[in-house]
């Protein structure tokens, strides 16, 4: 009965593969999914660790390389599995699934967040004295916060990943040209890379580590990603694909900022260019296309879980457009009440991300390929990973949530 049930949904599985993405669609979905908020601020966490952390870059790419493959590897050992909690359900059953997606769900809403938070920061030094919202109390960053999300709210609506790819392609070309624009800004308008920045800081490779990690945060779209394409099988070409643009991008930057401003950078490298050169404004309007695009591939598994949880009798488009509209606002709340872009980055980096991206991957593969049962390098390696993800766990949410906080008291 097991056999022909498998045999079913593998059938089915190839019926729905024709329907699914391309490769190249997938690609830019995941790199969108992977690139754009992060790439502003390696410079920062660069200018945290020193040159020397720019090492830990490279060893974070590689590390959350290597779990989305053990994610990967758990999909293709069981056809019945379709979504990140399905993993954790088939290895520990539901138990398993409701803890990871709670963790999944908190990461992707965390990160909706600081989208919200980036777009209020980027319109603000845009537009410093507008007067768009001086009737009202609020002022310029919240004002343009609750403007981007009224102007995300739409594309949270699309429900086809195939129609998301669209949009996901913007959000690839926007980056490629925040990275071109300062490169202009530092080479061609006078800035210049003089700045020697130091070898290694000890007290902030926390903080480094945490922002590195967020960078490459997007474990919790992968399974969704995958059972899009057509050819799932070709799935760890989408890996390779998005990790080596994305870590090609992101070291690029932080090497441009850190030797622009040194350690004078701040946590979005857009917020230290001279607003009134030309590139310096194109760079910064390609940062207010990035949230746009990605917000909705972001949200869409939270919502998607959500609307799986509901009554049958709750069900249907309008339903699903009233969950994703609540959902904007909430995000649109908490951007509005923690308004802190780079310690936001960091709690959401050390914390939920390590655990979705490290430390479920490796549990779930071991218990559902059982490599424990023998001695050998993986075993190893996957005991080396968690000890890794356990102390950047640990150390970072510390540090992190300490700096929330006293961000929340110096207002």
């Amino acid at each position: 009965m097991e056999a022909v049930q498998v045999e079913t949904i593998e059938g089915q599985d190839h019926q729905e593969s024709k329907k699914g993405t391309s490769l190249l669609r997938t690609c830019f979905n995941g790199l969108n999914a992977l690139s754009g908020v992060g790439l502003l601020s390696t410079s920062y966490a660069l200018s945290e660790g020193g040159w020397l952390s720019l090492l830990l870059l490279f060893a974070v790419a590689v590390l959350f390389f290597y779990t989305g493959l053990l994610l990967h590897r758990c999909m293709e050992a069981n056809p019945l599995i379709r979504t990140y909690p399905d993993i954790g359900g088939a290895a520990f059953g539901w138990k398993g699934r409701m803890f990871i997606s709670i963790f999944m769900s908190l990461e992707l809403y965390f990160c909706a967040v600081e989208f919200l938070i980036l777009e209020g920061d980027s319109f603000e030094k845009l537009f410093p004295n507008t007067t768009l919202f001086a009737s009202t109390k609020l002022s310029v960053k919240q004002g343009f916060t609750i403007l981007g999300a009224l102007v995300v709210l739409p594309t949270t609506w699309l429900k086809s990943l195939g129609l998301l790819s669209f949009v996901s392609a913007s959000g690839v070309f926007a980056s490629i040209v925040v990275i071109c624009s300062v490169f202009w800004v530092g080479a061609v308008d006078g800035v210049g890379f003089q700045e020697r920045g130091v070898l290694f800081r000890k007290s902030g490779l926390t903080t480094a580590v945490s922002m590195y990690c967020y960078c490459y945060c997007g474990h919790a779209v992968f399974p969704t990603l995958r059972n899009s394409m057509k050819d799932r099988s070709q799935f760890h070409k989408v890996l390779i694909a998005c990790f080596s643009l994305t870590t090609l991008g992101y070291g690029t930057m932080a090497v441009l900022g850190y030797l622009m401003y040194g350690q004078n950078i701040m946590s979005q490298v857009t917020l230290n260019i001279p607003l009134e050169k030309i590139s310096s404004q194109i760079a910064i309007y390609a940062t207010l296309i990035n949230p746009l695009s990605k917000y909705a591939l972001i949200i869409t598994p939270v919502a998607t879980s959500i609307e799986e949880k509901l009554p049958y009798f709750l069900t249907g488009r309008s339903i699903n457009i009233v969950v994703r509209t609540v959902l904007v606002l909430s995000t649109l709340t908490m951007a509005l009440t923690i308004p802190f872009f780079g310690s936001v980055m960091s709690f959401i980096g050390s914390f939920l991300g390590v655990v979705v991206a490290i430390l479920f991957p490796c549990i779930c593969y071991l218990k559902l390929s059982g490599p424990w049962r023998r001695l050998g390098l993986e075993l190893m390696m996957l005991a080396l990973v968690l000890l890794v993800g356990s102390l950047i766990v640990t150390v970072g949410t510390y540090d992190s949530v300490r700096k929330i906080i006293g961000d929340l008291r110096s207002e």
